[in-house]
């Protein structure tokens, strides 16, 4: 299902297709990728854990009714996969609990580093958490990671400096974009 569309992408549903799953596999397989993200279980090592992974994100977001996901990014000329887009609620200091901070974040296959499409995608998802209300989009970033602190920049993201709030309280990077607020402190709607 798609999500939205933007100049040059697709933002959509992954999918159980062969296609997709061998593009799961091959982005959350390469540790330039997964050395950032801290995830239980990454690196894949195995083609079958593709399936695992999509259950996994199927399962954390059925109950947003598409407000939130984790979402393929795909080139509307091309049809190729870049990568991941997500938008979720942070898992606070206990990951089993999460809190009401919402984080925009990217994973591209190295093959489609250094076209915008990160910046592009999170850009869309996160103009249309905004104007559904949310008042702020976090992204957190792993110390180091320069490339993902160069696309919050571009987003017009503010780095307010490293914090420890969530993810079970590892230090991140933090960087924050903020809603339209009217004369009385509400968000309001783009």
């Amino acid at each position: 299902m798609t999500v939205l569309r933007t100049g040059r992408l697709v933002v959509r549903d992954w999918t159980a297709d062969p296609s997709d799953l061998a593009r799961i596999f091959d982005i959350y397989s390469r540790p330039e990728i997964t050395r950032w993200l801290g995830a239980p279980g990454l690196p894949l090592t195995d083609p079958a854990q593709a399936t695992e992974r999509l259950a996994m994100w199927r399962d954390r977001h059925a109950g947003h009714g598409g407000r939130y996901g984790t979402w393929a990014i795909e080139v509307r000329d091309t049809g190729v996969v870049a990568g991941t887009v997500l938008l979720k609620p942070l898992p606070g200091r206990d990951e089993g609990v999460l809190t009401g901070d919402i984080e925009v974040g990217w994973h591209l296959h190295p093959d489609s580093w250094g076209h915008g499409y990160a910046t592009e995608a999170a850009r869309a998802v996160a103009a249309r958490e905004l104007a559904a209300g949310t008042r702020e989009v976090l992204a957190v970033v792993g110390p180091g990671n320069a490339a993902s602190m160069a696309v919050a920049r571009r987003l017009g993201m503010t780095h307010v400096g490293r914090r420890t709030d969530w993810y079970g309280g590892e230090s991140l990077e933090t960087f924050v974009l903020t809603g339209p607020v009217d004369g009385v402190g509400r968000t309001t709607a783009r």
